[in-house]
C-alpha cells in the first residue's frame, strides 16, 4: 500500500515538472542550433538581416530601466518578417506575425573591443496592431511565456518601444548566459561599452 501511495504522489506532481513548450516549438538547444551560423554577422548580413538604425546598441536605462538589468544589443533583424516595408517614419511598424525561433526574425549581438560583433542572443517580434488584426486575442507565448509588451509613454523623456510601434517580443539568451532568466528583456552580462568601436556591415563575427 505504502509503494502505491507514493507512486499515486509521483504521478500527481509529474505535471509541475513538464516542459511548458508546444510540441512544435523548438527547444533551447534547436533554437541556438539554428541561429549558429549567425555568429559570423555576414551571413546574417547575406540572409536579409539589416542593423537597428543607426547601429543602436541599447542598454536599459535607454529605456528607463536601472542599469543593472545590463543591455540588449545591437538588434539585426529581417524586414520581411517583421512586415516592415518603409523605413521609420517616425516609428517602425509591420504586418508581419512571425513568431518561430526556429528562423528567428531578430539577431542580438554585443559590439567587442576590436570592432566585431558576438551573438548573445535572438528574438522575435510581433506588432501589437498586425497581431491582433490577425485574429489573436492573447498575446503571442514562447515556452509558456507570454513576449513582453513594450510601448512608448509620451509623457516621459524615454523611448520606452526604442522607436518601435507597440509591439510583443520575446528574448531569447541561447549565446550568453543570464543570470535573470533566458527569456527576460535585458541580460546584465551584455554590454554596451565597446558599441563605438562597432564598425557596421563591416564587423566581423567570432
Amino acid at each position: 500500500m505504502k509503494r502505491f501511495l507514493l507512486a499515486a504522489a509521483a504521478m500527481l506532481v509529474l505535471p509541475a515538472y513538464s516542459p511548458a513548450r508546444a510540441p512544435q516549438e523548438p527547444d533551447l538547444a534547436a533554437v541556438r542550433a539554428a541561429a549558429e551560423r549567425f555568429r559570423d554577422v555576414r551571413v546574417a548580413l547575406a540572409a536579409g538581416y539589416v542593423a537597428a538604425p543607426g547601429n543602436m546598441c541599447e542598454t536599459a536605462p535607454m529605456m528607463g530601466r536601472p542599469a543593472e538589468l545590463g543591455a540588449m544589443g545591437i538588434h539585426y533583424f529581417r524586414p520581411d518578417l517583421l512586415g516592415i516595408s518603409a523605413p521609420p517614419s517616425p516609428r517602425v511598424d509591420g504586418n508581419g506575425t512571425h513568431t518561430d525561433f526556429g528562423n528567428p526574425a531578430i539577431l542580438l549581438y554585443e559590439p567587442q573591443a576590436d570592432g566585431s560583433l558576438e551573438l548573445v542572443g535572438v528574438e522575435n517580434l510581433v506588432f501589437e496592431r498586425a497581431w491582433r488584426a490577425a485574429g489573436n486575442a492573447a498575446p503571442p507565448s514562447f515556452h509558456g511565456r507570454p513576449y513582453d509588451h513594450m510601448a512608448d509613454d509620451p509623457a516621459t523623456p524615454i523611448d520606452e518601444a526604442h522607436m518601435f510601434e507597440p509591439h510583443w517580443d520575446r528574448h531569447v539568451w541561447v549565446f550568453r548566459d543570464n543570470p535573470n532568466g533566458v527569456f527576460t528583456p535585458f541580460n546584465p552580462n551584455v554590454s554596451c561599452a565597446h558599441a563605438q568601436a562597432q564598425t557596421g556591415g563591416a564587423a566581423h563575427g567570432h
